[in-house]
Formats: structure tokens, C-alpha cells, sequence
């Protein structure tokens, strides 16, 4: 899998070391994703707070990296501001606001995507396009949030074109938003099927799970 984000990266003219790789580990066991940390894996993403609560204590001396990538029920943020280093799918003011609640001020701010929903699919999460630029501007001002930039998961399609046509839209909001002192440096968008679209136009972590750890049970 690196060499194949390595590949599509140098296609793309960017170092290949500018994409992180994030493991999705949901309905993995902790045994998957020892090996895989063993073999240098060290960032891994997870949808379900109570089964990976349990996966984090079990292998916290590992020194793992825990990215939330799944949607956020108002009664779990506490879970996640104390466990988790990154979430990617904050979509409402609410959650960010109860999130920076409960992130102690022992603990580093939270890092945190704004989930997009570009194509508007009343299925997944995600603020919409006109609803980004105000939880961007709440985000900066929370003390125990650290706003990195933006996620999308777009509907599935094998032709490219559309691929790319989806995420550079990501990334063209992404820029619009950018202003001093608020660089927004990530972009997590591509997963197995589209990582060579989303790496072209400007991806930062590609979310990558049953081409790393096979089927799930």
C-alpha cells in the first residue's frame, strides 16, 4: 500500500512523504492491528467509540495514533475528546463545542477535520458546503481544538474524472477558507478505490482499511 500511494504521489509531483496513511481498523481485531503496528503502521482509524475505546486501552503501550472517522453521537464526545488525537467527521457547531468541553486541558487541543458533504447525499454525514465556513471560524476560536482542514467521502465511482472532480472541489473550498494564521494543512479524503484520484489533488491522509487488513468479519 505505501508503495502504491509512493507511486501515485511522484505521478502527481509531490513527495510521497506529504500523504499519511491511516489505517481503518473498524471491525479489526486488536490482535490486526498489533501486526500491522509491529510491520510500522502507527496511525490507525476507527467508527465505533465503544469498540475502539477498548481496542486503545488494550493496546495503549504501543504508542498508536487514534484518528475517529465515523459519525459522532452528541453522548459520545467525551469518549472521543479523551481518548482519540484526531477526529475527522465533526459536522455541527454543538459537536465541536462539546468537544472542546470535554478535551482536558492536560491533553494537546484536538485535532479536527470538518467533515463536507459536497454532493449532498442525505445518507452520509457532513455540513454542507454553506455551512463550513462558520464552523471553521468556531473551530479556530475553541482553546482545546486545533482545526487541521477538511474530509469528504464521496459516492463510489471508477471513472477518475469524477473522482478528481469531487475532491478538487474539497480542495478548492479548502483554499478559499485558508487565511493568515489559519493554514488548514490536511486534506482526508481517497480510500482503496479512489486513493490515486484524492493523492492528485492534494489529499494529506488517504483512509485505507480492507486492502490493509482484508474482509471484515
Amino acid at each position: 500500500m505505501k508503495k502504491r500511494i509512493a507511486e501515485a504521489a511522484r505521478a502527481a509531483g509531490r513527495a510521497p512523504d506529504e500523504i499519511t496513511l491511516l489505517a481503518v481498523s473498524k471491525r479489526h481485531p486488536t490482535s490486526a492491528i498489533a501486526s500491522l503496528a509491529y510491520a510500522g503502521q502507527r496511525a490507525f482509524g476507527e467508527n465505533y467509540v465503544s469498540e475502539a475505546v477498548d481496542k486503545i486501552e488494550r493496546l495503549a503501550e504501543r504508542n498508536l495514533e487514534w484518528h475517529f472517522i465515523g459519525p459522532i453521537q452528541s453522548n459520545k464526545t467525551r469518549l472521543i475528546a479523551e481518548h482519540f488525537s484526531w477526529v475527522h467527521s465533526v459536522d455541527r457547531a454543538k459537536i465541536l463545542r462539546r468537544l472542546d468541553e470535554a478535551r482536558s486541558s492536560d491533553q494537546p487541543p484536538l485535532n479536527c477535520c470538518i467533515q463536507v458533504n459536497l454532493e449532498q447525499e442525505s445518507s452520509k454525514s457532513g455540513a454542507s458546503v454553506d455551512e463550513v465556513a462558520q464552523l471553521v471560524t468556531l473551530a479556530d476560536e475553541l482553546p482545546n481544538i486545533a482545526l487541521r482542514g477538511l474530509m469528504c467521502i464521496p459516492r463510489p465511482s471508477t471513472d477518475q474524472a469524477e473522482q478528481r472532480e469531487v475532491f478538487g472541489r474539497l480542495r478548492e473550498l479548502r483554499d478559499s477558507l485558508r487565511r493568515p494564521g489559519l493554514e488548514l494543512p490536511v486534506l482526508s479524503m481517497g480510500m482503496s478505490g479512489d486513493l490515486e484520484a484524492a493523492i492528485a489533488e492534494g489529499a494529506t491522509i488517504v483512509r485505507v482499511g480492507t486492502a490493509l487488513f482484508g474482509p471484515r468479519s
